[in-house]
């Protein structure tokens, strides 16, 4: 999944599992009990569609899904996704795998269970039809997108936008945002629901499952539209991450992957994830 750009990373790292650009929080931790019997995951505990504590997000139930093929249990190190991340979960040995994450110099990377891309959600009565990111109709529409901090980092759609000189019509939202409420990232797409916004461009797989149970039916459409701009990226692999030097587990994870895609890919369905 990845990159050319560590900035484009660090938007996908914390929307697929190990964001680390914002400023530390304090976040709740511990270790995962170790065992022959148990795989150990390091997870955030309010980041819907892809992990809370409840258990309810694909990643979660992906863990449960590999575990159950190496005959194992899940135990999880719950630490909200903010800059040390990796530092304080993997690297410190509380637990041994994160279930998804982007190619990363630093990690082992399996190989990858699904790609997606940024997409463009509006409301479905509002008959928007376009999907390219250079589309004259943004720049008469108010247009929500993710920032991910206070040094300069942008994500790909704020970086496009801004070379297209559509910036008096965007409004920013801090992808971390407030930890008290329940998946805070999710505040964007409210704001499409009730109509304070036109359009959000945002990471596919919150979109979809944002999409799958609103109320408000939507619109999502994967964009278009981005090749002149590379390197930026906007379509990602994702893979699950371990150790560097974790050659076992990564290799047992990748024969999982290998025998179980289908139900990966029907798992990823149930959550409205869209794939490229």
């Amino acid at each position: 999944m990845l990159r050319p750009n560590k900035t484009i990373a660090c938007l996908v790292l914390l929307l697929s599992a190990a964001g680390f650009s914002a400023p530390a929080a304090a976040a709740p931790a511990g270790t995962a009990p170790a065992g022959e019997d148990t795989l150990r995951v390091c997870a955030d505990p309010n980041n819907l569609p892809f992990s809370n504590r409840k258990g309810e997000g694909f990643e979660n139930k992906l863990a449960d899904l590999v575990a159950k093929a190496l005959g194992k249990t899940v135990s999880y190190t719950w630490w909200a996704q903010r800059r040390g991340f990796i530092r304080n979960t993997l690297t410190a040995g509380r637990c041994d795998v994160v279930m998804g994450v982007p190619t990363l110099d630093m990690l082992g990377l399996t190989r990858s269970y699904y790609g997606s891309t940024y997409v463009i959600v509006s409301r479905k009565s509002e008959g928007l039809d376009f999907s390219s990111i250079q589309s004259p109709q943004l720049k008469s529409l108010t247009i929500g997108v993710h920032l991910i901090g206070d040094d300069g980092a942008n994500t790909p759609p704020v970086e496009v936008l801004g070379r297209e000189g559509i910036v008096d019509n965007v409004v920013g939202y801090m992808i971390y945002g407030d930890y008290s409420q329940s998946s805070p990232p999710e505040r964007i797409l409210d704001d499409v629901a009730n109509g304070r916004l036109d359009v959000a461009i945002v990471w596919g797989p919150l979109a979809g499952y944002y999409a799958k149970h609103s109320e408000v039916p939507l619109t999502v459409t994967p964009v278009t539209g981005t090749e002149a701009f590379m390197p930026l990226v906007f379509q990602y692999r994702i893979g699950m991450g371990v150790r560097k030097g974790d050659e076992a587990l990564r290799l047992k994870l990748n024969d999982v992957i290998a025998r179980h895609q289908d139900e990966i890919d029907a798992l990823l369905d149930s959550y409205g994830v869209p794939r490229v």
